[in-house]
């Protein structure tokens, strides 16, 4: 039995009855459909028989014997997303995509900018209240703010000072806890016009590293004991200098704070507010140095906008993940200034719903300083966020320079933008942003988003609305086969995502998770084909067993219109609920619709051709793109989290489960080509067949999650910790 086709019988006499036409055609049409066998119906029971000619008038519909051929529109289809994200990964592998000039008068040089932070990781791991962190770095940074003061235009004043707060606050993270903070240090730099300024804007960093780091270099009692050990087999001293790390988090944020200071500082356009750089030397034991300054500080009175630069990678591009609360003009400066944008509203609300186990100073100046601002931080690499690895040589200088380039342009733009003293006639509104492969971004207002998201609702509403309106002898065949088809979607998504969990759990319980950890291919062939192959195996069997005799065009139609549906459902729900990502939907909505609407006659004339596939294609560039765009941003953010978010939920549940979305997601408009194709036999026995051979291999231990390999390393995490009663 081949999957997908129909006896010869049955196609000739469905192909027959499509090709009558006029009334004398009727009373043949009612004897022949007598004379069928009954039709089990899955969606509601009972046995049924259908004729159908298409949707419209003419007779363009065609039989299963003239659909598609299966090892094209297969193959067809994999270099079509192939090809997108071949160019999502250009798009990304280009940092700096405008020219700048390096190391000209006014411009950010990365090169000084990697001397800064070669200096500063040299110093060794930072921890808070270590000599290195209290002493070695606020020397070194001291000394670097002194050469350019030195350095300084006439037309700017730099004031410097060396806060030691100690405080205490509560925060709602991890749990909520009060955190109590004693003669911690901050570095604090003002830039200023000759005749000083009423407001500032606040650029923010921390010098200090995380604290479960490796200790620094020991004082020479300890390192006396420690040569005594004889579990160490190396120098101690080439062991002390592999722990020297702390690059990306957030050395090289200080590095390229300092550089954009002495910018600015030597620029002879004058500011219209002050910039205040703060270096922190304590944010990794929760936040607490951002919480010392903002309460106590003289200079934070001034302030009424501010920019974070963050890290939760090694490097790439900065993303911008958050901004606000409200404040619409902030993200329309970032807009206006920014040379090599990378944002989106989407990692923003993402963040902000708590599924990221992380938080940022952002916080501590939204809900302690009732302050506005833009949170940054370098996603890409998150292997090696937190560890040894996170060394200076592995933070391109492209991702220094695009990273001065942004935060340069953006704080001169605030600095002398006259919204930021009267920043709270504009403080009402969110701002819908996102980037379009890094080279442009896009930003509306949220109200405006919401009139175009419902305006896409209501032309999809026209367009379905129109077909269900139509001649009652057509309406009752469509609405029927239209909502079975909306089950037959749902059922093959639950199935698909109920298969890929199953395998999911089985791998967890026989202590193979994480096989993909270091090989994430591995997860793509044994739960991205599993989905795959599962939606298709229930779509061949709805066209096999209950689509027996309607043509291919009209089945590619009502399928088509199911997906627009289903995406147009997610739409309004998102919109409803307030979301400004409800723009992924509207893309979703708006761009198949529109390609439907253009191919939609040579379709009925010509069929499933090469033209009309071209054409089909190139209208689902855009949201197929994009998705693609994004799909990379998760899978860059969530794998290496997952690589160190413990147990507790078994990790290869939660990667599969978004691979089976994602797979929902990129069929969705595609589904349609399983009832175009003449056959799916071969694509799902290709599929089974890898997920089978991912599936031994990866239960026979051969993928082993970790890699020490120094060109890439994915370390595997350990996290001890001792609790005291007192």
């Amino acid at each position: 039995m081949e999957w997908g086709s129909e006896p010869g019988a049955v196609r000739r006499h469905r192909i027959g009855g499509e090709r009558r036409d006029g009334p004398a055609a009727a009373p043949q049409l009612e004897r022949e459909a007598l004379a069928q066998k009954p039709l089990a119906d899955v969606c509601g029971g009972g046995a049924r028989t259908r004729k159908r000619s298409g949707e419209g008038s003419g007779s363009a519909s065609r039989g299963a014997g003239t659909g598609l051929s299966e090892a094209r529109a297969a193959l067809g289809l994999a270099l079509y997303l192939l090809a997108l994200r071949a160019l999502v990964h250009l798009s990304l592998q280009q940092l700096v995509v405008r020219g700048t000039a390096v190391g000209h008068r006014g411009e950010f040089d990365a090169r000084q900018a990697r001397d800064y932070l070669e200096h500063i990781t040299s110093i060794g791991p930072r921890t808070t209240g270590s000599p290195e962190n209290e002493i070695l770095t606020v020397r070194y940074l001291l000394e670097q703010i002194k050469l350019i003061e030195v350095q300084s235009n006439s037309l700017h004043r730099i004031s410097v000072d060396v806060q030691r707060p100690t405080g205490s606050f509560s925060i709602d993270f991890l749990g909520g806890f009060t955190s109590y903070y004693d003669n911690i240090t901050n570095v604090v730099v003002k830039l200023e016009p000759r005749d000083g300024a009423q407001h500032a804007v606040l650029a923010n960093c921390h010098f200090d590293s995380v604290a479960n780091s490796p200790v620094p270099y020991p004082p020479p009692l300890t390192l006396t004991i420690l040569k005594q050990i004889s579990a160490i087999s190396v120098p101690l001293e080439v062991f002390w200098a592999v722990l020297l790390k702390g690059a990306s988090d957030d050395a090289v944020s200080c590095s390229v704070m300092l550089e954009v200071l002495r910018v600015l500082s030597t620029s002879s356009e004058a500011l219209h507010h002050a910039v205040i750089f703060l270096f922190n030397g304590a944010e990794e034991n929760v936040l607490q140095a951002s919480h010392g300054f903002i309460t106590q500080h003289p200079w934070a009175s001034l302030i009424r906008a501010f920019i974070n630069l963050e890290a939760a990678g090694v490097g790439g591009k900065e993303l911008v993940f958050q901004t606000g609360p409200e404040n619409p003009w902030l993200v329309q400066a970032y807009v206006s200034a920014a040379k090599h944008p990378f944002a989106s509203v989407v990692a923003q609300e993402v963040f902000q719903s708590g599924i990221i186990p992380s938080d940022t100073d952002f916080r501590i100046y939204r809900d302690f300083g009732n302050i506005p601002g833009i949170d940054l931080a370098f996603i890409e690499n998150g292997y090696i966020y937190h560890t040894k690895y996170d060394t200076a040589d592995r933070i391109l200088t492209d991702s220094i320079q695009r990273a001065g380039d942004n935060i340069l342009a953006v704080l001169k733009y605030l600095a002398t933008s006259d919204m930021l003293a009267s920043s709270s006639k504009y403080q009402h509104g969110n701002m819908v942003f996102f980037d379009v492969l890094g080279l442009f971004v896009i930003a509306y207002p949220s109200r405006v988003g919401s009139i175009i998201n419902y305006m896409v609702v209501m032309a999809v509403a026209l367009y379905l609305g129109k077909k269900f309106l139509q001649p009652q002898n057509k309406t009752a065949t469509y609405t029927k086969d239209f909502f079975c088809g909306l089950g037959i979607t749902l059922i093959s998504w639950f199935t698909s995502l109920v298969t890929v969990l199953i395998i999911a759990v089985f791998i967890s319980l026989i202590g193979q998770s994480l096989s993909w950890y270091n090989h994430f291919y591995i997860s793509v062939c044994l739960y991205g084909t599993a989905a795959v192959a599962k939606i298709i195996f229930i779509h061949t069997l709805a066209k096999r067993f209950h689509y027996v005799n309607a043509s291919d065009q009209y089945l590619g139609e009502v399928f088509f219109d199911v997906s627009l549906f289903v995406h147009c459902g997610f739409l309004t729900a998102l919109t409803y609920q307030g979301l400004c990502s409800a723009f992924i939907s509207a893309v979703w909505v708006a761009f198949p619709l529109l390609t439907k609407l253009c191919v939609h006659k040579d379709f009925k004339r010509h069929g499933a051709g090469g033209k009309f596939i071209a054409f089909y294609l190139l209208g689902m560039f855009i949201p197929y793109l994009y998705a693609l765009y994004l799909i990379w941003a998760v899978f860059e953010m969530f794998t290496p989290i997952l690589g160190r978010s413990g147990s507790e939920i078994p990790p290869d549940v939660v990667l599969a489960s978004i691979l089976a979305g994602c797979t929902m997601i990129l069929s969705s408009y595609f589904i349609n080509f399983i009832y175009l194709a003449k056959s799916t036999k071969r694509t799902m026995l290709t599929l089974t067949l890898v997920c089978t051979i991912a599936f031994l291999l990866v239960c026979s231990g051969t993928f082993f999650p970790y890699s020490s390999n120094p060109a890439s390393p994915k370390p595997k995490r350990v996290f001890l910790q001792a609790g005291f009663r007192c």
